[in-house]
């Protein structure tokens, strides 16, 4: 194998696809990243099992051939190539790296042991606005589990049913969820996306106002986009139902400005942001939440003005989990929701509902 081909260019691939190299394996190739180069362009690929990116760029092909190198290594060095042209010549044994008067060599591993990415998922698919589909990855997948005892809540839950979608993620003490619209779809699906498949899917697809289709089949996923294609393992089994978790209805209902509440929950949190549970504590009354919080290095006790309806509440929870929340929220004012102190409560916007969050309070003997 022997091409030439910008090295600004070559970089932006290598770094799309080494997001699906594996960091944590016992099989060296996954390790990889795959170089293929053919007629007038270069196909980089990398896999670790549940996540393939396949990314081609223009190149000068002088020799056709495949090659596999160490991928994290290969993006960092040519990152530092980007203000470059750069020759690749391969003869299965080492891969030389020529750049100006330089020349680096870097080992290879047979093509042989990469797996084989399979692409050819069409079977199913639903289209939504890109906008729409990035709003609906970033206002859920924060909520989604990061340990393994439960995988599938690793990940996000699509439903589609006819123009309808929901997205729901949970983690085991928060809950998000978001409904929307699609475009068009093949027919009605439920699918549950890793969060990890789902960020770099975010990252992949342009900004506009644009579309994206994804396709289903056989437990998979693709997405492609500007000569990027990105394929992932689904989870299997049975989600858990959200109308099972969100209250049919509530005792103490508050309407309060999104950015007075959410700098006085941040200040609060300072004081709490190096114990386990970072509790702050709401005491909501006479038109107010009275926000609070104490550690060794002090105590913080704020004010913030509301319209409350309904019963007294002293409540505690992760101010990490409430912050988190509040930022997705994007109208001016927001609604909370409450029962007690040990029910969930929700958070939503005062007048689009189309997005909730659900947090599980914290039991301490300062809110009882």
């Amino acid at each position: 194998m022997k091409i030439v081909c910008e090295g600004i260019d070559l970089s932006e691939a290598t770094l799309k696809v080494v997001k699906a190299c594996s960091s944590k394996t016992t099989i060296p190739v996954l390790e990889c990243i795959k170089i293929s180069a053919k007629n007038d362009e270069i196909t980089l690929s990398a896999t670790d099992g549940e996540i393939s990116i396949i990314k081609k760029i223009k190149a000068e092909v002088y020799e056709e051939g495949e090659v596999c190198v160490t991928g994290k290594v290969f993006a960092d060095f040519i990152k530092k190539l980007e203000g470059v042209q750069i020759t690749l010549s391969a003869d299965g044994k080492k891969m030389d790296i020529i750049y100006a008067d330089s020349q680096t060599s870097m080992q290879v591993l047979p093509v042989d042991d990469f797996p084989k990415i399979d692409v050819e998922i069409r079977e199913n698919s639903f289209k939504l606005k890109t906008k729409d589909l990035k709003n609906f990855i970033t206002s859920t997948s924060f909520c989604c589990a990061t340990d393994d005892s439960r995988p599938i809540l690793k990940g996000c839950q699509f439903v589609i049913s006819g123009e309808d979608i929901c997205v729901t993620s949970l983690d085991g003490v928060r809950l998000a969820t978001i409904k929307g619209k699609v475009t068009s779809s093949t027919g009605n699906m439920e699918i549950v996306c890793p969060s990890r498949t789902l960020n770099e899917i975010e990252k992949m697809i342009p900004d506009g106002d644009g579309e994206t289709e994804i396709f289903v089949q056989r437990g998979m996923i693709l997405v492609e986009a500007e000569n990027t294609v990105l394929t992932s393992r689904l989870y299997g089994g049975d989600f858990i139902q959200k109308d099972n978790i969100i209250p049919k209805s509530f005792i103490t209902t508050i309407q309060v400005e999104k950015d007075r509440l959410k700098a006085s929950i941040e200040r609060a949190a300072i004081l709490v942001r190096g114990d386990k549970n970072s509790l702050i504590l709401f005491d909501i009354s006479n038109d107010k939440i009275e926000i609070s919080s104490a550690s060794e290095l002090g105590n913080v006790q704020e004010p913030v003005r509301a319209k409350v309806e309904g019963k007294d509440v002293r409540i505690a929870m992760n101010s990490k989990f409430i912050i988190d929340a509040v930022n997705a929220l994007e109208e001016d004012e927001i609604t909370l929701s409450f029962n007690n102190n040990v029910q969930p409560f929700t958070c939503a916007n005062a007048e689009n509902k189309d997005k909730l969050y659900l947090i599980l309070p914290v039991r301490t003997s300062n809110n009882a």
